[in-house]
């Protein structure tokens, strides 16, 4: 979602979702904390400014912490070198270019 962008309401998500609405307040408060969403009283949910950036910056940081030692450990278990794997990436990035819409980090 784009800065300033109307999020679905509580009920609304829960009822998409088939959550428990209280499921649903406790993640938006959780991305209030995150600076990701902000309450405008009476209106409803929106992206701040920089949320996608934060959420991007959040998904980053669990990434290199989380799945990169895994993808590590997958890769030394089966013998496979760097050198493989960044003709493997740039091949990928070959193939499926980037949008021009989105943003480099």
């Amino acid at each position: 979602m784009a800065p300033d962008d109307k999020i679905p309401s509580v009920r609304e998500l829960a009822v998409d979702l088939q959550v428990n609405p209280n499921t649903v307040m406790r993640t938006y408060e959780y991305l209030q904390n995150q600076q990701v969403i902000y309450n405008k009283r009476g209106i409803g949910f929106f992206v701040t400014p920089d949320g996608p950036k934060r959420v991007q910056e959040q998904r980053k940081a669990r990434f290199l912490q989380q799945e990169l030692p895994t993808f590590f450990r997958t890769i030394r278990l089966l013998g496979v070198d760097l050198p493989e794997v960044q003709e493997r990436y740039n091949q990928f990035l070959a193939e499926h270019p980037e949008p021009a819409s989105t943003p480099h980090s």
